[in-house]
């Protein structure tokens, strides 16, 4: 990515004009994202059709592009920015997977099992191959990826995570990721009867194609209750691939690595973890959940505690979109994005019929 869609600082000496107590450091960046977050909770609150992530990063967006607050952005409060992306999107990854119990993916039954890995898998090989394709440059083909066949920003954080991307270099594909979800809380309603799905089937295409699980809610719900339940189960199940996908991925760059004679023993360089600590951690909240020994008020917080942490993230990040930029520099990025959400989504609705 081009340097001038998220730089940190347009001029170093910006920093040195600030007061010295605000110098480098993250508090008010971090207290502008806490004040954006409620916003978000404010407005997803009084318009639950608008899910609480979605209108976080669209905050982000925002105050990253409206003159007067853009230049805060771009200074003072920016180190807090970086350290909420980056850190905060890994603790509400690990607490994501209090919200998954093997139980009730084993309750799907293998045929579905297989169906919504297959759905996944094609997407993410499709997205990658077009990626490649369309030549996008750095890890966006990865990310865009990831974020499209698992769960959205979520799963880019964490994919940048192992590939030890730079968090401004992730704008592109949460930004993409972000608009094909919200594009489909409109568009996939609208089809539902035009394609003929009840309700559980519509439920079932809504969890196998939309990325981000507020999406999912927000779209599914407008079906009903069985239509919510059957979306967040299939959802669910595509966030338990988060794990092998990512670990996947650090087999892969470890091979390279050895395989150009760039090993950490050659070079000093130091090779991606096979399991990074918050997927780790990830893996151990399944475990918690599926073993049922926690309260269901805990379980409770942690969602919330969780949603706080990802909406934080979202901020932070989208707080690096330079609209007019993106717009000049990633226009291919938008097309293998619109082209791999329809692939999902054309997968999706086949696999639905075989559920």
């Amino acid at each position: 990515m081009r340097q001038d869609i998220a730089a940190p600082l347009k001029d170093p000496r910006q920093n040195a004009l600030l007061p010295r107590g605000l110098r480098s450091k993250p508090l008010p960046g971090l207290a502008a994202a806490v004040a954006a977050v409620a916003i978000a909770w404010l407005i997803h609150s009084t318009v639950p059709v608008m899910p609480f992530l979605t209108v976080s990063v669209m905050l982000g967006i925002l105050s990253a592009n409206l003159p007067g607050i853009s230049a805060a952005v771009e200074g003072v409060l920016q180190p807090g920015l970086v350290l909420s992306a980056k850190r905060f999107m890994r603790l509400g990854i690990v607490l994501l997977g209090l919200k998954l119990s093997l139980i009730d993916v084993a309750a799907l039954g293998w045929k579905t099992l297989a169906i919504v890995v297959g759905i996944v898998l094609l997407t993410f090989m499709g997205t990658l191959v077009l990626g490649k394709a369309l030549k996008l440059p750095g890890d966006q083909p990865l990310l865009l990826a990831t974020g499209l066949s698992i769960c959205g920003a979520s799963a880019i954080g964490a994919m940048s995570g192992v590939t030890k991307t730079d968090h401004r270099d992730t704008v592109v594909p949460i930004a993409l990721v972000t608009l094909c979800g919200t594009l489909a809380i409109a568009a996939l309603p609208a089809l539902k009867g035009p394609l003929g799905l009840d309700n559980v089937q519509f439920g079932y295409w809504v969890g196998a194609s939309v990325h981000d699980v507020g999406q999912v809610v927000a779209t599914a719900q407008t079906a009903g209750t069985a239509s919510l339940a059957g979306a967040l189960i299939i959802k669910l199940t595509r966030v338990l691939m988060l794990a092998p996908m990512v670990t996947g991925a650090a087999l892969v760059g470890r091979f390279r690595h050895r395989r150009t004679g760039n090993g950490a023993e050659d070079t000093g360089i130091k090779l991606p973890p096979l399991i990074p600590l918050f997927v780790a951690g990830f893996m151990a909240m399944i475990v918690l959940r599926t073993l049922g020994i926690l309260p269901p008020v805990v379980l409770e917080v942690a969602g919330t505690v969780q949603d706080l942490l990802l909406a934080t993230a979202l901020y932070g990040l989208g707080a690096s979109v330079q609209v007019r930029s993106l717009l000049q520099t990633s226009g291919r990025a938008i097309i293998a994005a619109m082209l791999s959400w329809g692939l999902i989504a054309a997968l999706a609705f086949v696999g639905v019929h075989f559920i």
